[in-house]
């Protein structure tokens, strides 16, 4: 009898929501298997989660192509065909768990900085391998950048990640228009 060892979190995230990693059936690849530390787990199956809701409520179908850091916070890739809205409610989600990461620490998971040395990495002080905090001028950590059509133009619309709330909220200076 042969004893397979136990699946790591990666391996088990993939299995279950093989709907959006494997949606042709198991035999499909999962091309989308998480290259990022364990301290990211929690907020991967949140934003699972959140995908999979999102296409089964509004329809259409996704395939996860990509998990990776880069530049010290996560990035999430796909594909697929669905409504314009499914797909807005898609890049939400993947919007908050790139956001989430660049607070939380990839080791461990407990609240971090972007940190810089050799290259960029979001660290714990406890995991911060004398990397010093990136500079980041204060008041705008973390934002989010959206461009939207309103009145007829294209506007800029900034916002900012709340860890606390686990959302996005709003910058209280105006829109700039963008072309």
């Amino acid at each position: 009898m042969e004893i397979r060892p136990h699946p790591d979190w990666r391996q088990a995230l993939v299995e279950s929501y093989d709907d959006i990693f494997r949606p042709f059936g198991p035999s499909a690849a999962a091309p989308g298997l998480p290259a990022v530390d364990d301290g990211w787990r929690d907020l991967l199956e949140r934003a699972c989660a959140r995908i999979r809701a999102s296409v089964r409520t509004h329809g259409g179908s996704l395939r996860v192509t990509e998990i990776s850091e880069k530049y010290g916070s996560l990035r999430i890739r796909w594909e697929g065909s669905m409504s314009p809205e499914a797909a807005a409610r898609v890049e939400e989600a993947v919007d908050l768990a790139e956001a989430r990461s660049a607070t939380t620490c990839e080791v461990c998971g407990e609240p971090g900085v972007l940190r810089a040395g050799e290259w960029l990495a979001t660290r714990c002080d406890a995991h911060g391998d004398g990397r010093h905090p990136a500079e980041v001028e204060q008041g705008i950590e973390h934002p989010h950048v959206e461009r939207r059509f309103i009145d007829g133009h294209w506007h800029a619309v900034f916002r900012f990640y709340d860890r606390t709330s686990d959302r996005f909220v709003e910058a209280d200076f105006p829109c700039s228009q963008v072309e």
